[in-house]
């Protein structure tokens, strides 16, 4: 069985979201939404990978600890962004857009898996973390839609 694959990687990507989202909230302190939401949506991610650590085990697997996600990948995402500080929070919300929609596509991943294996309690667990995955996604994009035609229309 390879859910415990996907339930290690899904720990590290929900780690690395939430450190990402707790990046993003300090870098663009003047962005209210942005500070506040973000903060909040980095706490969903940690209250999933939590939950991911609790139930991994029973697959064999041992998730990384919580210190330890992926690097965010801060590379340069659009030019001139390291001296533009709305061009930096475009890219960083799009930063958060990529990487949400992929744990969102792997909590969907994982709720498959579970059916097929018949785990109900991780078919409780992707219920319950899959859509607040979709609507962090969903966030980001909205921020994106608002904040885009300002930014690059400026």
């Amino acid at each position: 069985m390879r859910i415990g694959v996907a339930l290690r990687e899904l720990h590290r990507s929900e780690s690395a979201l939430s450190a990402e989202f707790l990046r993003v909230a300090g870098r663009h302190p003047q962005e209210h939404e942005v500070r506040h939401v973000a903060g909040d949506l980095a706490a969903w991610s940690r209250d999933h990978a939590l939950t991911i650590a609790g139930i991994a085990p029973r697959y064999g697997v041992e998730p990384d600890g919580p210190g330890s996600p992926e690097p965010s990948g801060e590379g340069r995402e659009l030019p001139g962004e390291e001296s533009d500080a709305d061009l930096l929070l475009l890219a960083d919300l799009r930063r958060l857009y990529r990487m949400s929609a992929g744990v969102a596509l792997d909590w969907d991943l994982l709720g498959q898996g579970a059916r097929v294996v018949g785990d109900s309690g991780l078919i409780e667990v992707t219920r319950r973390c899959a859509p607040r995955s979709v609507r962090r996604m969903r966030w980001a994009r909205g921020m994106l839609r608002a904040l885009s035609p300002q930014i690059l229309a400026g």
